[in-house]
């Protein structure tokens, strides 16, 4: 089935085995993290959540575990997809940055990160997982050439 134009950005180009591994790790990266927001680490988790989010800490834990799960079985086996795939997960990346934000504003001790600069580090590794998931994907080069 032959998609117009306007829409082969959702599956994607081909890619070569780096980006495909990649996206597999990325995508077990993912399923890790959310079975542990829903299991072992939790607490760490519940703590991480900014004051002023007008829900549950615990809900929103819950919530963002089953959003990585999810995420995370996408990337490694909706690969006819993956384009559009990839740019949900980098959306996710984003939505959850003031997550790590508000850790380090806050002075929040969670996952090891018990200083300031730890803090402050992690911060810059956000984007990092936002380029991983629309290269591993394809997902930015799909959207430039959706016309071609």
């Amino acid at each position: 089935m032959e998609l117009p134009g306007n829409l082969k950005w959702i599956y994607g180009t081909d890619t070569n085995w780096a980006q495909t591994i990649c996206r597999i790790l990325l995508g077990a990266a993912l399923l890790f993290a959310g079975i542990s927001h829903l299991t072992f680490n939790r607490a760490e988790f519940v703590a991480q959540v900014p004051i002023w989010v007008p829900m549950s800490t615990d809900l929103v834990v819950i919530l963002s575990g089953i959003m990585e799960i999810m995420l995370g079985l996408s990337l490694i086996f909706l690969y006819k997809w993956k384009a559009l795939v990839g740019w949900a997960t980098a959306l996710f990346f984003v939505l959850i940055f003031p997550g790590n934000i508000a850790q380090y504003v806050n002075e929040v001790d969670a996952f090891g990160l018990d200083t300031d600069k730890a803090r402050l580090i992690r911060l810059f590794f956000q984007p990092v997982l936002v380029v991983w998931a629309l290269w591993s994907t394809g997902a930015f080069k799909a959207f430039i050439n959706r016309n071609k």
